[in-house]
């Protein structure tokens, strides 16, 4: 129990470096996320530089990723590439 506690305390600490490739735009952007952020919390990340992901899907390993989810669910990993695609409905 005291080891997962620990893992749990230390994961806040935790940081990736990931790269959003942004289709429409030709560019990889990069950030860096906790294994507790969200991909909502990964678009603000994109609004701050300048980027708007309205109307945009995330998607790693051909998954699409659900804004609630989190960077850990997603099973993201430092060097991680997300790719953002423009919703084509």
């Amino acid at each position: 129990m005291a080891m997962e506690e620990l893992r749990r305390g230390l994961s806040r600490w935790k940081r990736y470096h990931i790269k959003v490739h942004l289709a429409d735009e030709a560019l990889l952007l990069p950030l860096t996320v906790r294994p507790c952020d969200t991909l909502s919390d990964l678009r603000a990340q994109l609004v701050g530089q300048g980027v708007s992901s309205w109307r945009r899907t995330f998607y790693y390993n051909s998954r699409p990723l659900p804004d609630h989810q989190t960077v850990r669910e997603a099973r993201l990993q430092d060097g991680s590439v997300l790719l953002l695609l423009s919703d084509t409905r």
